[in-house]
């Protein structure tokens, strides 16, 4: 079975970029983000940033397909003209888990559709030239929990297979006074079942996913 686990997004937030058209400024971010909750409060930065600035026009994508999710807002501008060529950025550039912000101080002349379709494009695309990009995988989390006893043959699993200890704890169990060990992992999407089978079939090693 083919797994498509891995993405392009941004590295890190994006240099400010402007860009200038019959007085209006178009000032351009980009963020890398994991949720949509993200969202409003780097809005509501940008917006302190701004004072003067009338529109917060923006569009984000997030995940991949066939669980991609998506959003372009023109924040008061006429339909279509920024937040969709400000999406249409972010596809060309073949990005997602990724926001691109576009904010307008109005300059007293109206560009009209054409002109606020190419000012807002213009801009994203500016502003996501600047990003360093990055490929990411499509991690799966797992707990595994097992008897002190069993620690080195865990940990052996572990190292062979490469996987990413997210957290690790111990505790005492409640019935028989023995410490428990508590491990977090993660492996990439397409290696995830067969991580599982291997301490699945582990004698006194429990694993589920998270």
């Amino acid at each position: 079975m083919e797994y498509n686990d891995t993405f392009q997004t941004i590295a890190f937030e994006s240099e400010e970029t402007l860009f200038k058209e019959k007085g209006s400024k178009f000032f351009g971010y980009a963020f890398p983000i994991e949720t949509e909750d993200e969202v409003k409060p780097i809005i509501e930065i940008l917006k302190k940033q701004h004072p003067h600035a009338v529109h917060f026009c923006y569009a984000y994508q997030l995940g991949i397909a066939p669980n991609l999710s998506y959003r372009a807002n023109d924040d008061g501008e006429p339909g279509n003209t920024a937040g969709a060529p400000i999406y249409g950025q972010i596809q060309s550039f073949g990005l997602t888990n990724a926001l691109v912000v576009v904010v307008r101080v109005f300059g007293g002349v109206k560009l009209g559709v054409g002109g606020l379709i190419a000012a807002y494009k213009t801009t994203a695309q500016m502003t996501l030239e600047v990003c360093e990009l990055v490929e990411k995988t499509i991690d799966v989390p797992f707990l595994i929990s097992f008897d002190y006893k069993n620690m080195n043959k865990v940990m052996r699993v572990i190292k062979e297979k490469k996987l990413d200890i997210v957290s690790q704890e111990m505790e005492m169990d409640e019935n028989s006074g023995m410490p428990i060990g508590k491990i977090v992992i993660k492996t990439r999407k397409k290696n995830a079942e067969t991580v599982f089978s291997i301490f699945d079939l582990m004698f006194e090693i429990d694993i589920k996913f998270i």
